[in-house]
């Protein structure tokens, strides 16, 4: 049994009245790929955003490698490993590919990101190891011909896949991917999915969250299922997919079902 990266302890997240995620508690393991599923609303993102710390947790606890992060700002959470994508691209659209993705490593250099802009004596060395590695992060996720292109004139598909390198440039323990498929064509996505595999063979542990069945089936060793904010299942994905409160929560949602969405892909 490996030893759990990530572990939640009935994490907790108000909004006002609104209980957007409700005691769940789960464990991600080292090395795993951790699918976090559920209708919509049903509170992915926001757990996905307490784990970062955009949101701090109304109650419960967050730790990361075993120490209490719960009460770490995002940016120390970066700076420790744990980097995400984004539902919504924020990407800076006037920036080059290249230089998006050298973004991804100022977080980690010593003088950060505001010394480099202003191209301050002896950064010059560290700048050039940062382009160095983020061309090898473009190519990696086959973007390296694009590296002087604007991130905004670039392909959708595209954009995706700088977003990724982005967060991935810097090599973290912990990958969170928010709808990484979210607008891709199945060819995009299958794609998607082996450079998922491929991120987490680099030595990344990945937590995802996904409406994109077929990727969720290829990729995932784990699965959660969120519904109403609340932890409704949790298992293998062959599990998941026969799951009844499963299925009917997708159901009722008027979705497709988990199941022949898998079975698609099987």
């Amino acid at each position: 049994m490996r030893e759990l990266l990530l572990e939640a302890d009935a994490l907790v997240r108000r909004f006002g009245g609104l209980l957007a995620v409700d005691a769940v508690s789960l464990g991600v393991r080292r090395g795993d790929i951790h699918g976090l599923i559920g209708p919509n609303g049903a509170g992915k993102t926001t757990f996905l955003n307490l784990i970062a710390g955009v949101f701090p947790v109304s109650a419960g606890t967050l730790r990361f490698r075993g120490d209490d992060i719960t009460a770490w700002s995002a940016a120390r959470r970066a700076r420790a490993g744990v980097r995400r994508t984004f539902q919504n691209l924020k990407l800076f659209p006037e920036m080059t590919a290249l230089e998006n993705v050298s973004i991804g490593l100022h977080a980690s250099t010593r003088a950060g990101i505001f010394a480099a802009l202003a191209r301050l004596p002896g950064q010059r060395r560290e700048e050039r190891e940062i382009a160095t590695a983020a061309y090898a992060a473009l190519d990696f996720v086959g973007l390296a011909h694009q590296a002087a292109v604007v991130a905004g004139t670039l392909p959708y598909g595209h954009r995706r896949l700088l977003e990724i390198a982005r967060a991935m440039v810097a090599k973290p323990p912990l990958l969170l991917l928010d709808e990484p498929a979210a607008g891709l064509n199945e060819t995009e996505a299958a794609n998607l999915s082996a450079l998922i595999l491929r991120i987490r063979d680099e030595g990344s542990t990945i937590v995802l969250v996904e409406h994109h069945m077929d990727v969720v089936m290829a990729v995932c060793d784990t699965i959660t299922v969120l519904n109403h904010g609340r932890k409704l299942a949790e298992g293998e994905p062959a599990a998941i997919q026969a799951d009844p409160a499963v299925i009917e929560a997708y159901l009722g949602q008027g979705e497709a079902s988990i199941g022949e969405a898998a079975d698609a892909h099987a």
